[in-house]
């Protein structure tokens, strides 16, 4: 199916162009190139196609919350609800949760890529090695240091990707090897470790830092602690949520001059608020209230958020200064890089995956294909 991309601007190998012709076979890009003559024409009608999206952390959308549904149809309906907003390509989010509940989600993403559900790619299990003391909105009966058992049930042959964020006080040496060997993806986040502590875990094979500032050791001049150890780092990919509440403007703004551009990616945390109209929602039995675009608990602590992909692209260029090419590899290209997917999705380009997004010329979603399908 040979389809041009017309009257806009199309990130082409990550370089624009006016017009794009996209040739697609059994879900991959067979070729990319300039040119009109095709079998179907898109008119972007001044506005933009840009690579899919990929979100790696989405705790839920559409009236759904995986941690309550943590079967295929649930994560079936949350990324469909986030398809509406142009991510092609995510990983359903665990909120610290018990083991079986772990259990039954990794199953269950299983199952769901297994299934071919669009956009589910694997798993994020966000917790439940936590450090109690900045838990956020995880809940403190859950939260449980790292054991054999929890090893083995994370390093169990899966058919897409393990995220597993982990606060770096409570790993050790021998579980990250492990961890690593059987190519989980680290992440730290939620802790309380000093410099020290976080620059030992990177040493150890962490590669991310998830939603960087929120629930970590902050900043300070003679303890620079976990957020200095990651601005620090020149490899690591830290997730931002670009919603304007978890990160003042100043501070990402600050943030993305100190380090590697190409080392950030916007991430949403998304609640199940995202692509339904509920004015709040239940986490572990605590209600969970949606009120100008936050998620807050009743104590005022931030639960997540009210974001969507394309928002978060929106927002990097409004409050960040980005260039809309900036932002839109910190949706895509670097997402897939963190994965270990970069040379398989992230891009338009020959030999990638068909995930693209239409965006108008404000940059809100029109339309949404996975793998060359029409999805939104």
């Amino acid at each position: 199916m040979k389809t041009a991309f017309v009257n806009g601007n199309v990130y082409l190998d990550r370089a624009w162009a006016r017009d794009a012709l996209v040739t697609v076979e059994q879900g991959r890009i067979l070729a990319a190139q300039r040119g009109t003559e095709a079998d179907e024409i898109v008119d972007l009608d001044g506005g933009w196609l840009v690579p899919g999206f990929i979100d790696v952390q989405v705790n839920g959308g559409g009236g759904v919350l995986l941690n309550d549904v943590p079967t295929v149809a649930g994560i079936a309906a949350i990324a469909a609800a986030h398809a509406r907003f142009g991510t092609t390509a995510m990983l359903p989010t665990l909120i610290s949760a018990t083991p079986d509940v772990i259990a039954a989600a990794l199953d269950a993403t299983d199952e769901a890529i297994s299934a071919g559900v669009p956009g589910c790619i694997g798993i994020h299990v966000e917790g439940p090695v936590l450090n109690a003391k900045r838990r956020g909105i995880h809940t403190e009966g859950n939260l449980r240091r790292l054991d054999d058992a929890m090893v083995d049930l994370l390093t169990r042959p899966r058919a897409g990707k393990v995220l597993f964020t982990i606060a770096p006080e409570y790993l050790h040496a021998d579980q990250a090897r492990a961890l690593t060997g059987a190519g989980v993806v680290l992440a730290m986040g939620h802790s309380d470790a000093d410099y020290e502590t976080a620059r030992a875990a990177f040493d150890m094979g962490v590669t991310g830092v998830t939603h960087l500032f929120n629930a970590m050791s902050a900043l300070h001049h003679r303890n620079p602690g976990m957020v200095g150890a990651a601005l620090e780092n020149r490899t690591a990919w830290c997730g931002l949520i670009a919603d304007g509440y978890h990160v003042h403007p100043a501070a990402m703004r600050v943030a993305l001059a100190s380090r590697p551009l190409d080392r950030f990616m916007l991430v949403t945390d998304a609640m199940p608020c995202v692509g339904s109209d509920l004015a709040s929602f239940e986490l572990d039995g605590r209600e969970i209230t949606v009120a100008e675009g936050r998620c807050v608990g009743a104590d005022g602590t931030l639960a997540g958020a009210s974001l969507d992909m394309a928002g978060a692209v929106r927002n990097a260029v409004d409050m960040a200064g980005l260039s809309v090419a900036q932002a839109v590899d910190m949706a895509s290209v670097q997402p897939a890089e963190f994965l270990g997917l970069g040379a398989e999705r992230g891009v338009i380009a020959a030999g990638y995956t068909a995930d693209f997004v239409h965006l108008d010329r404000a940059m809100a979603p029109q339309a949404t294909w996975i793998a060359g399908e029409r999805a939104f």
